[in-house]
């Protein structure tokens, strides 16, 4: 994907809910965000969190930007975190990370820059209009 591309249309209501059990605890992260194309001057990522401090901690957010800017890939986007949660015990920055990646692919498919099939590459995100898998045949016998 070439650098400096901006989002083209706005994809809202991604939702990425990344559960792991490693040893018995996480990592957990929750979120739920609006993608829009960036503003006038924007940079590639505009992220703004209007998620209470105690569902999502902002010490989180650094983990979830990172996680975005490698899943848009180098296209300029706004995003507004809309809602998450986090536990004491499972949250670590890894599952944010992961979160980040996972929404910011999501938010290309919905806008139609990846292909539709990618959305089956998604394992903890979904979206308003988000593809489904084709079904198969079942054999019969």
């Amino acid at each position: 994907m070439a650098a400096h591309r901006r989002l083209p249309v706005p994809v809202p209501g991604v939702r990425a809910r990344v559960t792991l059990n490693i040893g018995g605890c996480g990592p957990y992260a929750h979120i739920v965000a609006d993608f829009e194309p960036p503003g006038p001057g924007g940079g590639v990522l505009e992220l703004i969190s209007i998620v209470p401090k105690r569902r999502l901690p902002k010490a989180m957010l650094p983990a979830l930007r990172e996680g975005l800017l490698e899943g848009l890939g180098g296209v300029s986007a706004a995003v507004l975190v809309t809602d998450g949660s986090f536990d004491e015990v499972s949250s670590w920055d890894l599952g944010y990370r992961m979160a980040g990646r996972e929404a910011g692919r999501a938010a290309l498919i919905g806008a139609g820059l990846l292909p539709p099939e990618e959305a089956g590459t998604l394992r903890w995100t979904t979206w308003p209009g988000q593809p489904r898998p084709k079904r198969r045949p079942r054999p019969y016998g």
